[in-house]
This record gives C-alpha cells, structure tokens and sequence, in this order.
C-alpha cells in the first residue's frame, strides 16, 4: 500500500512539474525578445519585441483551431493528426497539460525567424508567416517525432527538440533572411555586383542580450526536463543541459581570443544558446563525456556559422539564429546517434556509434534530420513566395533606415525616456502642401531646386577679399534615408574624410502625429542626418550642386546646406595647416 501510495504521489508530483516546465519554456519567449531586440539597433527594439509577443498569440490562435489536432491527434497514416476540437466538443476529457505544452514548444519554433528577419521585414508579412508555421509546418513535422508519426515508429529519437523545434526555426530563418535580403549596407559591392566586405552592425544593447540568454538558459531546464519521469533521469538531464553550453562557451571564448585578438562577447553569448540547441536532443541518453563533446562542437560551430553566412553565403542575420539554431539543431539531432548510452538513466536501448550500438540509430537519425529539413525547406519556400507576391516582405528603404519602431508602430523610440531631445512634446502648426510638382532634378527650376533643398552660403560675404583662405566647411542637414547616397555622392567627388552626427529637427516638414494608448501625441522633432565636410581643392560649388541633385525628391524639406569659411586648419597628428592638412580627405 505504501509503495503504491509512492508511486501516485510520484505520478503528481511529476505531473505538476510539467506543467512547471511548460510554464518556464514560455518564460523563454522573454529571453528570445531581450536577445534579438538587445543584438539589433534602438530603432528597432520596439518592433523586434511587437513579433515576439505576437508569436505566442497568434500562435495560441491557430493552435487552438488545428495545430493541436494536426500534431497529437489520431494518427493517419503516420503523416498528420487526425483534425479535430476536442478543446471545445470534450473540454472536461481535454488534455490540458499536453495542450499547454506543446503550444510553448510550438511559439519557441515560430519566434527563432524573428531574429534572422529583423530590422527590414514587414510586420503584417512577419505575423502571416508566424500563423502559418504554428498552424501547419511545425504540427506537421512534430507529429512524425513525438505524435506517433512514421519517425517515432522508426525509432528517431528527438527528446526536446534540437530537430523538431530549433532546426525548424532555423531553417525557416535562413529561407526567410535570404528571401527578404540584407539590411542596408551590410554588404558592400563593386561596379560589377560583386561582395567586397561586410560591414558590422552592432547591437545597441549588449546587457539586455546577456539578461535574454540568462532567461534562455534558465528555461531550458524546463524545456529538456519537464519531460522526464523519474528523479534520476531529471537530475542526469540537468547536468547534461548545464555541460554542453558551459563548454560551448569556453570553447568558443578561447577560439575568438586566439582569431581575433579578444574574447567576442556577443560570440560567446551565441555559444551559450547553441550548445544548449545541441544537447536538446540527446540529453537525456548521453553522458558527461557525451555532453562536452557535443558541446565543444557546438562552441566551434556556431562561429562558423556566423562566418559561413556572412562571408560566403552573403546572408544577413543580425541575431545568428541559423548559425544558433539551424546548425546545431542539426548537430545536436546527429549526436544522438553518436553519444546515446545506457548508462544515461532512463535509456535502456537507444546506443550510439561511438558507444558500441553501430550505425543503426545514426542512420535514423539522418534519415529523420533530412526528411524534416526537406519538409520544412519546401513548405517555406512555398510560404514565404506567397507572402512577399501578396503582401511583400520588406519595408521601403526609408523606412528601414528610420526604423521600424516610428514607420510600423508608431513608436517614436523604445526608449524616449532615454532621448537627448524628447521627441514626443512640443507643438507646431503644419504649414502649406511641401510638394513642388516636380521631382526630376535636372527638369526643376532653379527655384524649386532652392526651395527643396534651400542654400545659406556666408562664406560669399569674404570671397575675394583678405579673409577668403580658399578653405570653407559645407554642413548638410537631410533625411536619414538619403544618407547612404550623400555619402557614396561625396565619395565620388573626391571627398574621403566626413563628420556624420544623428540629429532631430523640425521646420516646414512635419512630423507625423502618433497615437500611444488611444492618445494622440504630436510628434514633430524628426530624425535627421547632419554631415560636415571641409574643401579647399574641390571647388565649393561642385560639393553644393551634388548635395543638392543628390537629394532633391521634389519636396519642401529635402534637406538644408550651410557653408561657412574657414580661416584656418590644423591637423593635430603631422602639425600641418590648412590647404596640407586636408589632402588626406579631399
């Protein structure tokens, strides 16, 4: 009697710790927001962490309506669930806990594209895409692993995901990022289309990406052992759920200190998530020496998968889920078939290559790896196609460069209390239509041309006198969106050497008006670009007549050029003044 008294109370205590485990894997979704939003620029935080909280709503959404059913419903023909609304039609027979947490496991596979896409894709296209992969793609191929599907009866074993869940999302990041393109000037071309660098965009908020690994780190104690059901077989997964990242972490610290002269940070950080990726899979049929192998193998690979895709794939992701995610997703659901052991409590029969079992379980393991990589290759391809043919991927050029936080979400900064100036205050009444009627530059009239992009030259008032030194500094004020082609206009005038300051300014242009909780804010300050250049051989004239072709749109507050004399120049390094110290910028 006392050991069946045991047992039941065993059975709960088990039961509760599910849905503990369930309740930590969606804590996660705050890990995977503080990462991505942490590693891409301010003025994309708000819209990163818009995309992470619609994940798991509209994911509980559809999940509801099919994909519940699709992936634990009756088995037909091992391929998909079996449709149906027992949530509704049986509710006191539901399965609750199961429901709870595979919908946790299902948004955690949805929100790894976030990441990759960021910066430059459309909202309305992202939340389409996060439907469709809750709703179909994952239930689908999570029903051949853990619904009774034709890959469980083979006997593929995936305990927590590194196949199902984090190559799924990863592979749906590497289409997604290729489809929708790199950011803006993250790749540099020549004049034939060909890749000459790569330029780096670092994360405006390396603390809060640590705190998003953290959290990430925590949860998955709930994603690899909520599943267990005995005390060993928990406690075994925790130790190998905490080795393989520490020593991903180190292997990967030690790597970038000798390539690149320092210890990478946000490298390291990386290493961490993807060793955990790794082990997701075997954790609970390896052992400790499985766990540092796997490991180290994560902590090398993930780095180079952040070069693979930069420097030879020529794929923008900001965050490195595919690096993250897809590789050792890949990685972790091979090792199985190398590192599974009996001595892991629980495991009775899975063995792997390196543990005397042969090659049986790794050539299931590749066999489940590939069919599910092809499923979801397709099935994305397919998804994303549709998406950008009906509703487009990507936002216009300006409206990246200002960001998405303003364009999509009418939010003027994820941090306005941290603004220099407040942009959310002061008043201004809008004047007249800014358009002049004409956008082409060299069909304006000269005073469409000034009212567009309008003038000041003091230095007028000295030429010709004993004052004009030759030397003179343009300022240019304009629309952040028209920086990329000032500088490249500059450039190819001749000037090398440029000052760039991020500004915010009002005037005839106004800002649009923002609504935050129901209430309109006049917003008017907006974001602006001031260059400063000073030229003494390129003539004067020539820098204005480019500024202004190069900015002109037809529109009132195009941009504004001062230019002021100089009377005199020092270059601090050499001690050479005025006309030889620019030499080097002109």
């Amino acid at each position: 009697m006392t050991e069946e008294i045991m047992k039941a109370l065993d059975g709960e205590v088990f039961a509760v710790w599910f849905l503990i485990g369930a309740a930590l894997v969606f804590w996660m979704q705050a890990g995977f927001a503080m990462v991505e939003a942490g590693f891409a620029r301010a003025k994309n935080a708000g819209n990163i962490l818009m995309k992470n909280l619609m994940d798991f709503c509209i994911g509980c959404v559809v999940f509801i309506a099919i994909g519940f059913s699709f992936l634990l419903g009756e088995d037909l023909m091992g391929f998909i669930g079996k449709p149906g609304f027992d949530i509704f039609t049986s509710y006191q027979s539901f399965d609750w806990s199961n429901f709870i947490f595979n919908l946790v496991f299902c948004a955690t596979t949805a929100t790894i594209v976030s990441g990759a896409m960021a910066e430059r894709t459309k909202f309305l296209s992202y939340c389409v895409y996060s439907g469709v992969i809750s709703a179909l793609i994952y239930p689908i191929e999570a029903h051949w692993i853990w619904g009774g599907g034709w890959l469980s009866q083979m006997g593929f074993h995936d305990f927590a995901g590194s196949c199902a869940i984090h190559m799924v999302g990863g592979i749906a990041a590497i289409v997604g990022a290729k489809m929708v393109g790199p950011r803006i000037g993250k790749f540099e071309k020549d004049a034939k289309g060909k890749i000459t660098k790569v330029n780096a965009f670092p994360g405006h908020n390396i603390v809060i990406g640590a705190l998003g690994v953290f959290i990430l780190w925590l949860g998955w104690y709930g994603f690899n052992g909520a599943a267990c059901t005995s005390t060993d077989q928990l406690a075994s997964v925790f130790v190998t759920t905490t080795i393989a990242p520490s020593i991903a972490t180190v292997v990967c610290m030690i790597f970038t200190w000798i390539k690149y002269g320092k210890p990478d940070v946000s490298m390291c950080l990386n290493a961490s998530l993807a060793g955990l990726v790794a082990i997701t899979a075997p954790c609970d049929v390896t052992d400790a020496f499985g766990a540092i192998v796997i490991g180290a193998v994560a902590g090398l690979l993930v780095c180079f998968g952040v070069w693979l895709l930069d420097y030879k794939f020529h794929i923008d992701d900001p965050v490195g889920a595919v690096a993250v995610h897809m590789m050792n997703g890949i990685w972790g659901t091979i090792a199985t078939g190398l590192f599974a052991t009996t001595s892991a409590p629980g495991n009775d029969s899975l063995v792997g290559l390196f543990y005397g079992g042969g090659f049986e379980l790794l050539g299931i393991q590749i066999i489940g790896f590939a069919s599910v990589a092809a499923w979801t290759t397709i099935t994305m391809i397919i998804v994303f196609s549709i998406i950008k043919a009906i509703f487009g991927l990507r936002v216009s050029e300006e409206e990246e460069i200002e960001g998405l936080d303003s364009t999509e979400h009418g939010l003027s900064s994820a941090y306005a209390g941290f603004s220099i100036v407040d942009m959310s205050v002061a008043g201004m009444v809008e004047n007249e239509n800014t358009s002049l009627g004409e956008s082409d530059y060299d069909k304006a009239s000269e005073a469409k041309k000034n009212a567009a992009v309008p003038v000041v030259n003091t230095a007028a008032a000295v030429s010709g006198t004993s004052l004009d030194t030759g030397m003179y500094k343009v300022v240019i004020i304009t629309k952040l969106s028209r920086y990329d082609r000032i500088k490249r206009s500059l450039n190819a005038l001749g000037i090398t050497g440029i000052t760039v300051t991020q500004v915010t300014g009002c005037g005839i242009q106004k800002g649009a008006g923002q609504m935050y909780r129901g209430v309109e804010m006049d917003l008017t300050l907006l974001p602006k670009i001031k260059l400063e250049v000073v030229v003494s051989k390129i003539p004067v004239d020539s820098v204005i007549e480019t500024a202004k072709k190069t900015l002109y749109t037809g529109k009132i507050g195009d941009g504004k050029i001062f230019v002021y004399p100089v009377s005199r120049v020092v270059k601090i390094r050499t001690g050479e003044e005025d006309f030889a110290a620019l030499q080097d910028v002109e």
